[in-house]
């Protein structure tokens, strides 16, 4: 189903809105929601909106990666690609690979992990603090006298770690293409 029409004004409006929405969802999660969230509310309520935040937000920019990579298949034939267009398809596809693997893996075993360590913090009474340097102290100890928590507590951080590599990767993805798109307004 590949063309090698110009897009139709729609189809170009419908590729912006897909990477613009994309973009702005990860910048506004990324760097403004969480830092907002972690300054103002405890740990526990964060940790509980988070986990029913951020899995929306990673399907969500998934399936806006998918469709930008879809449009913009389908209106640049791979026979007719020149080295930018065919980047430009390269960096459309590790978008949306990385976004799925973060949806489907790092996303999903974060809130699980999150919600297993929560039900620890509360039975020791802890949980209801403001930011997460507030109380480091007792989470220490938590970690040193439970083993089931420590563990937890390393994988909690190799996931997040995870996680924020491949947010970090298609913001970049993102930002590339929005300035590739920039470039070639015109033509899409």
């Amino acid at each position: 189903m590949t063309t090698d029409q110009e897009p139709t004004f729609t189809v170009k409006l419908l590729q912006l809105i897909l990477l613009s929405t994309y973009w702005g969802m990860q910048i506004w999660v990324t760097f403004v929601s969480s830092f907002v969230m972690d300054n103002h509310l405890n740990r526990h309520t964060f940790g509980f909106i988070q986990s029913r935040l951020v899995p929306f937000y990673l399907h969500l920019g998934s399936a806006c990666a998918f469709f930008n990579l879809t449009i913009y298949a389908v209106y640049h034939p791979s026979d007719l690609l020149d080295e930018r267009e065919s980047f430009q398809i390269f960096i459309f596809f590790v978008s949306v690979t990385v976004a799925a693997i973060n949806a489907q893996w790092f996303g999903q075993m974060t809130s699980e992990i999150m919600a297993d360590m929560h039900l620890i913090e509360q039975s020791c009474g802890l949980g209801q603090d403001i930011g997460l340097s507030s109380n480091r102290e007792a989470y220490a100890k938590l970690c040193e006298n439970d083993v089931k928590y420590k563990h937890l507590s390393s994988r909690l951080w190799l996931y997040r770690f995870m996680s924020s590599l491949c947010n970090l990767c298609c913001i970049c993805c993102n930002f590339y293409s929005l300035c590739y798109m920039a470039e070639n307004l015109v033509k899409l």
